[in-house]
């Protein structure tokens, strides 16, 4: 499987983006969002499953962004609304047969998108 991820930019504190992450085949994988910023180690930030009924999120990130799938379009998203600077990172879409619980663990998946930058000015 190949993700491909769009949707990052510049925005201010505040305001929102979604981000987008289209594969190359129809599966039955939970799909999940990953970032990193520099210097620091990649961090989970939402997962869902495979027919969108379950969704985890980061604490840091759980009432802002808004992970969710559409099948039909092979495509999973994530709406990241009340940016704050911290935000700010390459953002990674994954996916991959995942256990509930290691979803956060990014070992756990396989299949990895190419990043995509966003960032949050103050």
């Amino acid at each position: 499987v190949q993700l491909q991820a769009s949707g990052g930019g510049l925005v201010q504190a505040g305001e929102s983006l979604r981000l987008s992450c289209v594969a190359s085949e129809r599966s039955n994988y939970g799909m999940g969002w990953f970032r990193q910023a520099p210097g620091m180690e990649r961090e989970f930030v939402a997962a869902i499953s495979w027919n969108g009924g379950v969704t985890y999120y980061a604490d840091s990130v759980r009432g802002r962004f808004t992970i969710s799938r559409d099948n039909a379009k092979n495509t999973v998203y994530l709406q990241m609304n009340g940016q704050k600077p911290e935000d700010t990172a390459v953002y990674y879409c994954t996916a991959d047969k995942v256990q509930n619980a290691n979803a956060v663990v990014a070992e756990s998946w396989g299949y990895w998108g190419q990043g995509t930058q966003v960032t949050v000015s103050s």
